[in-house]
């Protein structure tokens, strides 16, 4: 988990770096990309949970766009020192505000040219807790809005492969499986066991092959530090459900006027195969969401 986390910001910073080539002179990139970083380890508070990366990046934006933003300030900060008659940001330790560090409001120890401080992000943690609250409400609304007459428009988005990263939260299907391919793989196994099903396959031991498959994929399930506790209980406890109570309960709805022990029995065999699959699709589908990370 902190290896992905890592990644997720040195790719991040890799894409701003690369958007601000050829627009910034070396320096500049080279102290955008410093305070750039500085900032979001700041935001990131030493958290090596990815989701939670993830929606630190999030909220800084694309990275195409804070190059823009910085293009701005520096064409900005020129235009004053045009005015003024001096250089638009002095060396480092010359700034009123001392030898700060990358992204306050003092000098950042990069040469002429440099932007004197990091733009701060949206929420930044100085808000007040009622103030980002409220926003995170009308976020949500915003979104929602944005997503009216696009059914499933979050997971449409999701499983894009070539998605922006940063318009999904990082959680396009591509990234997905690249930072998680034990909980793929465990999605996979849990498909397979279903389709298994119908098959009638040598037994493995005392074991059917699909049981066997499902033990293998709950396995993967259950020791996954990806989801929680109720995803791991909807994702293994599917099947299951739909074996034994599903299977009951249309086993013996099917034996109508013919009661017994035996006649049920028949029914519920005939019918729980069926059942374990659909129980099993809904939990893949439900592990597959959350991985996912879409709202």
């Amino acid at each position: 988990m902190i290896e992905r986390a890592d990644q997720l910001v040195l790719n991040y910073v890799s894409k701003a770096a690369d958007a601000a080539h050829g627009v910034l002179r070396a320096d500049q990139r080279l102290d955008f990309v410093k305070r750039l970083r500085a900032r979001i380890e700041v935001e990131r508070q030493g958290s090596q949970n990815a989701r939670e990366v993830s929606k630190v990046l999030a909220r800084f934006g694309d990275p195409v766009a804070l190059v823009e933003r910085e293009l701005r300030r520096l064409a900005e900060a020129g235009a004053t020192g045009a005015r003024t008659g001096r250089d638009p940001a002095p060396p480092a330790g010359r700034s009123g505000g001392g030898d700060g560090a990358p992204g306050e409001s003092g000098g950042t120890g990069a040469g002429p040219g440099a932007t004197l401080r990091f733009p701060a992000i949206v929420d930044d943690r100085d808000t007040p807790p009622g103030v980002q609250a409220y926003r995170k409400i009308a976020q949500e609304r915003l979104d929602r809005q944005a997503g009216r007459g696009l059914p499933f428009a979050g997971l449409r988005r999701a499983a894009m492969s070539g998605a922006n990263p940063m318009a999904t939260g990082g959680r396009d299907a591509r990234t997905v499986v690249k930072e998680h391919p034990r909980d793929t793989a465990a999605i996979v196994i849990l498909v397979v066991a279903a389709l298994l099903v119908p098959f009638d396959l040598p037994l493995v031991a005392i074991f059917p092959v699909p049981l066997v498959a499902w033990a293998v994929g709950v396995t993967i399930v259950l020791f996954s530090e990806t989801w929680n506790l109720r995803d791991k209980v909807v994702g293994a406890g599917g099947p299951v459900f739909g074996h034994t109570v599903g299977g009951a309960l249309i086993g013996g709805l099917r034996v109508g006027a013919n009661p017994g022990l035996d006649a049920f029995l028949t029914q519920f065999y005939d019918v729980s195969g069926t059942m374990f699959m659909i129980g099993t699709a809904v939990g893949v589908v439900w592990l597959a969401y959350r991985l996912l990370g879409v709202k």
